[in-house]
């Protein structure tokens, strides 16, 4: 009789299961579909004519599409030149992260030194200084160097890490177990040779979250090239962004356009590395 009864419950069960796995996937796609409402707008801005951004009520298509607008961002302003100095800055920002970011990380975390675990709270302690109490300093700092008018300032501080990123992955290290460097010091592997070979690889989920991170910071960042970059020719897309948005105050399709070309890039990125970013964040360590 218990066993007829406990069969009984099965059904049940399983109907309510996929009950409830109905709602979480439709909840999902409904607060999806919030978040990419203003996206979608933006995007179909791009392909309405002035004509109708002011009809009421607001359609969500075109109904005379048209490609002006994109004509428009690589004609009025040099699209390609800003394009090719975000990138470059990105690009050297992004190698000196993932670069000195593990070394220091493996460091406090794996190896034994004296001083180490104060080291670690300063790290910590300068996470909560805020960037505008020390602008002025740094900048005064890089003029003495002779490297403001350079792209300089936004690549060299990157390769001297970042607390944030430091602090990600010192975690990480940590939870990945101990035996596997012990097992590679007997085979007479050394201490660089166990963060190359075996650290190192294990931590990519990581690295790779450090990677969108640092790109995002970089490829958004608008007070650093405000700050440091002098000519025009030097301008990233932020600040050719800004100037774009100065000449065509009222040429609202070109803006959407503008500001949809740069974000694309930061979307495709995601899109194909979320897996990973999300494996980064979790703190994955070794899988079975």
């Amino acid at each position: 009789m218990e066993l007829r009864a406990a069969g009984n419950q099965q059904p049940g069960l399983a109907v309510n299961a996929i009950i409830g796995k109905v709602i979480t996937h439709l909840l999902s796609v409904i607060v999806c579909g919030f978040f990419l409402l203003p996206f979608f707008i933006m995007v179909s801005t791009t392909f309405k004519p002035e004509s109708e951004l002011y009809i009421y009520p607001i359609k969500l298509f075109p109904i005379a599409p048209q490609m002006k607008s994109y004509v428009d961002v690589f004609t009025l302003i040099p699209f390609f030149m800003y394009f090719r100095n975000t990138i470059t800055i990105c690009f050297f920002a992004v190698l000196g992260a993932v670069f000195s970011c593990p070394l220091v990380a493996y460091s406090l975390s794996r190896l034994q030194w004296k001083g180490r675990d104060m080291l670690f709270l300063v790290t910590l302690a300068v996470m909560m200084i805020p960037y505008p109490a020390v602008m002025v300093p740094i900048f005064v700092i890089f003029q003495r160097l002779g490297m403001v008018g350079t792209i300089l300032p936004l690549i060299v501080p990157a390769w001297f890490g970042s607390p944030f990123f430091i602090f990600l992955l010192r975690q990480f290290f940590k939870g990945l177990p101990k035996d596997l460097e012990d097992a590679a010091r007997i085979d007479g592997c050394s201490e660089f040779g166990i963060y190359l070979r075996i650290f190192l690889p294990l931590c990519k989920p990581a690295i790779l979250t450090i990677f969108i991170w640092q790109f995002l910071n970089s490829w958004n960042d608008f007070t650093g090239p405000l700050i440091y970059l002098k000519t025009w020719r030097q301008y990233t897309l932020s600040i050719g962004l800004q100037q774009f948005r100065l000449q065509q105050q009222s040429n609202w399709t070109s803006l959407m356009a503008a500001a949809f070309m740069m974000s694309l890039p930061v979307i495709t990125l995601f899109f194909f590395l979320q897996k990973q970013f999300m494996e980064g964040l979790t703190f994955s360590g070794i899988k079975d």
